[in-house]
């Protein structure tokens, strides 16, 4: 653990919004391991509301008869980057992480600003990680909230204040292992996944816990088989630094009574299996479901869905359902035999990989029960029904690099990280599927051109599927049967049920709407502007029912290019009449802004420990911050710094009596946060720094020997004079 200069710089930007908000620390009840494995209607506590990632909130206040009058209560915009978070919502309190590390503590009725955190990232760390900035979860545990950072921490903040309680560094960024999603908390510790590139070898691709309470790690268990392993030998003599990039980059599931984490996992790298040691090898733990005991990470059962040669991840989310299995054969395509009739079993159901095909397994064993496509599939021929075991479809397997291969899904599925729901009311699995297929082309490694995956692909619309990409299936969990089916345009997105009997989903085209679980019909809609990439949630305060949906750009966007929208990050709030509009939030105390009043001022004076006059900033940081004024800036304040049309000036005496008696870090917080106008933190911190201290240089601010730091305490105590 540490508490380091970026620690304490985090901790102060946190606690310095909080304290300018003048926002007191709400009232809050710390949350227990019970309450996250039973958690209270009104909460959302986990990812997918529940460890059993059921997706499902039980509050019924909102139903297929009042649905129609739901309407928009208030809209929060959110950091930039690639958004697809979920809301955490405890006590009336809601967390949301946006893109980046960045959290928002939101009053639930309202949206008003409790606080917010925005963690300082490494300037370099899109040189080694691409799309480094996804956060689609966070934990919540005791008084803390819990991320896993993109620069590979898990950290801990006071749900109260924003405030860092503690880190921990997992890995090193620089060495492959890549975040995207957060922990889940099970019986106290912070479970996480991860994906890992190729440069990290097989020791980054790894699942971890660690006490929730004080971020110590308990346990670290390798997904990729090797040395004593028993499934070593599944590599087919592979070296071991050549077994690469199984990762596990989504969200697990968790069973308190059997103490079993489920986690799925993803391709190898190559993905084509020529590349390796050939077709004939399962390469183990890659696109399986694993089941780990939880206090001491030891795999207790796999399950392995396929041998993957193109890119077809099963990471996605395992529900957890305790029910009779009686497979239709008119409906399902695979089955186990001896099946009882009327016996509850303990499942793992739902659709875990890109191929689309939900698998049903009992979740004590690994035992397959059965399986059944949901959008056409070609690359799975047969599943045994006695052992599980899956047979790939040869046409689509590849036995010789530059030769094309047609496959349905293709690798951006099926299935992703967009995910469904279960509802328990009607025993039925609700899944956001999309209708691709791809031609794809195996290639040699040899060439040193064949990139990570080492293969091609051209992904289209499933011809077969009229154009429409997006389909919402709506399947028993018991006897596989479809019961309906929407299918449109636009892919669909996540979604949520709940009590009132009613489906939330949003699609890639902004729109967000209500279905009726039943029969599929539309109740309610309504066009948000932007992707709906975020993962929906319902919550309760004060005795009405909310539902949350979020907006950003979806990467898949392509395939339906007619379709225009936004790109916008933002969080929106939805009720009934009865919840009312414009609530203003818990009251604030005041918070008097510093007055320029200068150095003239004893008690301004002692509040420093250098002056701006004593050259803080180098001349080359100025010199730089000029190229990023001439590109970014000058537009608005003009070349002369003087501004116009209202844009305040940046240099001379209007600045001077803006600024003095402000530090240096009130300065470059200002810039970074709203410059450009519009684009707050769209540069990197670097730049914003340079620009700093050309503006300081503006204002005839000497240079010294040194650049201006980064760390936020320093800057903040320098004096501008």
């Amino acid at each position: 653990m540490r508490a380091g200069r970026f620690a304490i710089g985090a901790a102060l930007i946190a606690l310095a919004v909080s304290q300018a908000a003048g926002q007191n620390a709400p009232e809050f009840s710390p949350v227990t391991d019970a309450e996250i494995q039973q958690p209270d209607a009104a909460d959302w506590l986990s990812w997918r509301r529940t460890l059993d990632s059921h997706g499902n909130s039980p509050l019924d206040q909102i139903t297929r008869e009042n649905v129609g009058q739901l309407r928009l209560v208030w809209v929060r915009p959110l950091a930039p980057g690639h958004q697809e978070g979920t809301p955490l919502v405890h006590d009336g309190v809601m967390y949301f992480p946006g893109p980046a590390d960045t959290i928002d503590a939101l009053d639930a009725a309202s949206g008003q600003v409790l606080w917010q955190y925005r963690r300082p990232l490494p300037e370099d760390i899109g040189q080694f990680l691409p799309v480094y900035d996804t956060t689609r979860n966070l934990a919540i545990f005791g008084n803390a909230i819990i991320g896993q950072a993109a620069d590979n921490y898990l950290y801990a903040l006071d749900a109260r204040t924003g405030a860092l309680l503690w880190e921990t560094q997992i890995d090193d960024y620089r060495t492959g292992a890549k975040i995207s999603s957060g922990p889940i908390i099970a019986n106290g510790l912070a479970i996480t996944g991860r994906s890992c590139e190729p440069e990290g070898g097989p020791q980054a691709c790894v699942i971890v816990a660690h006490d929730a309470a004080t971020g110590r790690e308990m346990w670290r268990t390798p997904i990729i088989a090797q040395g004593d392993d028993p499934n070593d030998a599944s590599w087919g003599g592979v070296p071991l630094e050549r077994r690469q990039q199984v990762g596990a980059w989504m969200i697990p599931s968790f069973d308190p009574e059997l103490g079993l984490i489920y986690m799925g996992t993803s391709v190898s790298a190559p993905a084509p299996k020529i590349a390796l040691a050939g077709p004939d090898h399962d390469y183990l733990y890659h696109n399986s479901t694993l089941a780990l005991d939880v206090s001491t990470g030891r795999i207790v059962w796999h399950y392995q869905h396929m041998v993957d040669h193109w890119d077809m991840d099963h990471t996605f989310a395992r529900m957890l359902v305790d029910q009779q299995v009686a497979p239709d054969p008119a409906q399902v395509s695979w089955m186990a035999p001896g099946i009882v009739p009327g016996q509850t079993y303990r499942t793992l159901t739902g659709v875990p990989g890109k191929t689309g095909i939900i698998y049903t397994l009992d979740r004590e064993t690994g035992r397959f029960l059965w399986a059944s496509p949901t959008v056409r599939q070609n690359l799975i021929q047969n599943i045994d029904g006695g052992t599980g075991r899956v047979t790939l479809n040869p046409a689509t397997v590849p036995l010789t690099f530059g030769t094309p291969y047609e496959i349905c899904p293709g690798p951006t599925g099926g299935a992703n990280y967009m995910t469904g729901s279960y509802s328990p009311d009607s025993h039925t699995l609700f899944l956001p599927v999309m209708s691709t297929c791809a031609e794809m082309i195996a290639l040699d490694p040899a060439t040193g051109t064949a990139g990570i995956y080492a293969m091609s692909n051209q992904i289209v619309i499933d011809p077969e599927a009229g154009g429409l990409l997006g389909n919402l299936f709506a399947v028993d969990a018991v006897t596989g049967q479809t019961r309906w089916v929407h299918r449109q345009r636009a892919g669909m997105q996540s979604l949520i049920t709940t009590g009132g009997g009613l489906v939330f989903a949003g699609d890639a085209d902004g729109r967000f709407a209500a279905f009726d679980q039943t029969d599929g019909k539309e109740l309610w809609a309504i066009n948000l502007g932007s992707s709906v990439t975020g993962y929906p949630a319902s919550f309760a305060v004060n005795g009405q029912q909310y539902v949350a949906a979020s907006t950003g750009r979806w990467l898949s966007d392509a395939f339906t290019p007619e379709l225009v929208h936004g790109t916008q990050n933002t969080l929106f709030v939805f009720a009934l009449p009865a919840a009312g509009i414009g609530a203003r939030g818990p009251v604030r105390a005041q918070v008097d802004a510093r007055p320029g009043a200068g150095f003239d001022d004893p008690a301004l004076a002692q509040a420093f420990s250098r002056r701006a006059s004593a050259g803080v900033f180098s001349a080359a940081q100025a010199q730089a911050g000029r190229a990023v004024y001439e590109r970014s800036c000058a537009a608005c304040h003009g070349a002369d710094f003087q501004g116009a049309g209202g844009v305040p000036p940046v240099a001379g005496a209007g600045f001077l009596a803006k600024w003095q008696g402000k530090s240096v870090g009130d300065l470059f917080a200002y810039i970074r946060d709203f410059m450009p106008t519009g684009g707050g933190r769209s540069l990197p911190d670097t730049d914003y720094l340079a620009a700093t201290a050309y503006i300081l240089e503006a204002n005839r601010f000497p240079a010294g020997e040194q650049p201006l730091d980064q760390d936020e305490a320093i800057l903040r105590a320098i004096g501008i004079e």
